[in-house]
């Protein structure tokens, strides 16, 4: 027993006077971890991601001065304060609706302003017919305003929603090989089904058709 113990004294000595002659330091103690939260990893942007993200801004504002096919603008309406509408809602009457608001108003103007310096041509306005769209859409002032029932909303009445979505669709599909551009004021559920992401008051979605005869995301606009 004694001459192991030993032989375990010797071999450290002999360790410790190793590492003085090469310069080495024992290693520091080990500290426990402290009890904090660690930051999460920063988000990966997937290539989808990237891809509904870019092009930059000027380069959306060319190509639809410059369109070589047809883009759809879709606008969620200007600011109009609250969420859904007032339960006596009617359309035509926009007493009984939730309304834009003088911010939202001045919001409107500023993206039609936005176009018109950007000389970016538009061959038609589109509109829901709940009036804070056709509201927007009249302020933009890029041209006559129709109303155009595949642009409603659904988001007290789920159900109307896939066939809604499903005529603005055909609508975009029918026109892809007509080169220029379609303005499109319409809600934040219509966006976010057709486009799958959310946007805010008087944000733009820039969409086309792609060669699967489906719509993507060219890039997004605003608000202004």
């Amino acid at each position: 027993m004694m001459l192991g113990y030993h032989r375990r004294v010797v071999f450290g000595g002999l360790l410790l006077l190793g590492l003085a002659s090469c310069g080495a330091t024992p290693p520091p103690s080990v500290t426990a971890p402290s009890p904090a939260v660690t930051a999460p990893p920063s988000p990966q942007t997937s290539s989808a991601d990237a891809a509904a993200i870019a092009p930059a801004t000027t380069d959306i504002w060319s190509r639809l001065r410059n369109a070589e096919t047809h883009y759809y603008v879709l606008m969620r309406h200007a600011i109009a304060p609250g969420s859904g509408d007032p339960p006596n809602f009617a359309i035509g009457d926009c007493s009984t609706q939730r309304n834009l608001s003088e911010e939202g108003r001045d919001q409107a103007r500023r993206t039609g302003a936005a176009f018109q310096t950007q000389n970016i041509t538009v061959q038609q306005v589109l509109s829901s017919e709940w009036c804070r769209c056709q509201e927007t859409a009249t302020l933009m002032d890029l041209g006559p305003v129709e109303t155009f029932p595949a642009l409603n909303s659904f988001f007290q009445d789920r159900a109307q929603g896939p066939d809604r979505i499903a005529r603005l669709r055909e609508f975009m599909a029918n026109h892809r090989e007509e080169a220029g551009v379609t303005v499109l004021v319409t809600h934040f559920v219509t966006i976010a089904d057709i486009a799958g992401g959310a946007v805010s008051s008087g944000e733009l979605v820039v969409m086309q058709i792609n060669t699967d005869n489906e719509p993507e995301v060219v890039g997004n606009l605003g608000p202004f």
